[in-house]
């Protein structure tokens, strides 16, 4: 046993004699980067953004926006449901952490791209214009958050200020006009780079001046900012649409196209692959408002019988008593059960959880609804028809490029005939009683089935306007009012205190009841 002890002993001092000797002995030397990088380029930032940011907004569409939008409802009689409009504080730090993280790369590239030697005109643009977009998000999201001076912290400043959401538009409306401006010089980036657009930057112009349309159309019904913009919309679209183009079709659309499953091995991954089991995929019932329209217009992006194979679709199952939804905001105890739902990859169907295309920025047909929009309320010319069939050929084209290709395609008009689609301009322009038409009723649901998968947007959308106008199940709480807002994450008020406090005594209650700025009279 002492022979034992003496050998541990003796192996103990050598081994440490070893460390301090390590410790002292060429110490900057054995710790220098063996890569010899010490700074990130511009094309090495831009990618893992973007997927990251994507990831995080379809998560949240997922689980948040289709919840509130109807366009599924949990089979769930606990707590906590955001169909029935149970909003809790443990939702909001997700989406604000994933956020702000990815902010600090975007940001960066346009520093880096800004440098006399790394100077590039092009991602100093697409920098402007992926910080206006996930921006859009924050304020859009929560009201009130830091902007100006966010992302600092490197520069010692742990308790970024909050800024007026009016100011953040201010702003935003101006990184995009600059945007413009840069990617005009159409300077060459690294495609590989760009998973987006892989390079081309006329799309990255045409993204970013369609983003530029919709946070202009958020705004243009707040008096103190209506004039300005209203008179933007109509210059890019009427006045001098040449310098500033926008989305035309669904090759401007912009996307991610997930190449990968969940293997580790894959570039670009599905975040409904790697984030969600298929028995919770397809355990997921279609929302009986989000499926009825589509059965009852006989809508080939539902009927299995339409299309060729392989095409993109919605990927719905019937339910054993066929096209059967759950309706949404039902009570506790009702006993409902899943009829209708999403395939999941198990099931060797056309499925979502495995679709290439759910990836989506934003679409053609949003900005083809914003037209329509701006024209039936006399902002800019017309016809409304037009911009209405458009974006409705636009977003069954993005799933279906192979079945109907244009409003003129002889499939689309007789679909539009036998739906009972056709425009009317006889409607008045708004009417919000359940139930009734209008034209911008008639605009926004199918706004609605355009903006499918796209982050909050139905949500945004809902907001502003109150279209579409959904059914308003017995189950409901919060007094039956559809969430103005997301709380601010609960770490917030203890690492932020004093800024925190004052974006609430500007604001309003930290309250998902609290309008924001843009939907306030």
């Amino acid at each position: 046993m002492k022979k034992y002890n003496h050998i541990f002993f003796y192996s103990l001092l050598a081994a440490f004699s070893f460390m301090n000797f390590s410790c002292t002995k060429d110490f900057t030397e054995v710790n220098k980067d063996p890569i010899g990088k010490r700074t990130a380029e511009a094309h090495q930032l831009l990618a893992p953004a973007l997927v990251n940011v994507l990831s995080t907004n379809m998560m949240r569409n997922w689980n948040f926006n289709n919840q509130l939008m109807q366009v599924t409802v949990e089979i769930n009689d606990s707590e906590g449901r955001v169909f029935r409009y149970d909003v809790r504080r443990n939702l909001a730090d997700y989406t604000w952490n994933n956020w702000y993280v990815n902010l600090t790369d975007l940001r960066d590239i346009y520093t880096i791209a800004s440098q006399p030697e790394t100077l590039n005109k092009s991602y100093q643009g697409i920098s402007l214009i992926t910080q206006s977009w996930v921006y859009s998000l924050l304020t859009d999201m929560y009201g009130d958050v830091p902007y100006s001076q966010a992302n600092t912290g490197r520069d010692d400043n742990m308790q970024p200020a909050f800024d007026k959401q009016k100011d953040i538009y201010t702003d935003m409306f101006a990184k995009l006009e600059q945007a413009n401006q840069l990617l005009q010089a159409g300077t060459a980036i690294v495609p590989t780079s760009d998973p987006v657009f892989q390079g081309d930057i006329s799309k990255w112009r045409r993204f970013g001046n369609s983003l530029y349309l919709r946070l202009l159309l958020r705004v243009a019904g707040k008096a103190e900012v209506a004039a300005s913009a209203v008179a933007k919309i109509k210059q890019m679209v009427d006045t001098d649409p040449a310098a500033y183009p926008v989305m035309e079709n669904n090759s401007h659309t912009a996307k991610i196209l997930w190449n990968g499953t969940n293997s580790s091995t894959a570039v670009y991954s599905s975040p409904f692959m790697v984030n969600i089991r298929a028995v919770d995929f397809r355990n997921m019932p279609v929302g009986d408002f989000f499926l009825s329209k589509l059965v009852t217009w006989e809508d080939p992006r539902v009927q299995p019988s339409l299309g060729t194979g392989g095409v993109p679709r919605f990927g719905i199952d019937r339910g054993a008593d066929g096209w059967v939804g759950i309706s949404s905001g039902y009570s506790p105890g009702s006993g409902v059960v899943i009829q209708t739902h999403f395939h999941s990859d198990t099931e060797n169907k056309l499925t979502l959880q495995t679709d290439q295309h759910t990836g989506i920025i934003m679409n053609s047909a949003e900005v083809a609804f914003i037209k329509a929009e701006a024209a039936a309320r006399g902002w800019i010319s017309g016809p409304v028809a037009n911009y209405y069939y458009k974006g409705m050929a636009d977003a069954i084209n993005y799933w279906m490029p192979t079945y109907i290709t244009s409003p003129t395609d002889a499939r689309f008009t007789a679909y539009v005939n036998e739906a009972n689609l056709q425009w009317d301009p006889a409607l008045p322009l708004d009417n919000l009683t359940f139930g009734s038409k209008s034209q911008l009723e008639m605009i926004h649901i199918q706004k609605y089935y355009a903006m499918f998968l796209v982050d909050m947007q139905q949500w945004f959308e809902h907001r502003r306007t109150g279209h579409p106008i959904l059914p308003k199940g017995p189950g409901l709480v919060n007094g039956q009012k559809m969430p103005a807002r997301m709380f601010y994450p609960q770490i917030t008020q203890s690492t932020n205190p004093t800024s925190y406090k004052n974006a609430v005594a500007a604001q309003g209650p930290d309250d998902i009841n609290t309008l924001v700025w843009w939907q306030r009279p």
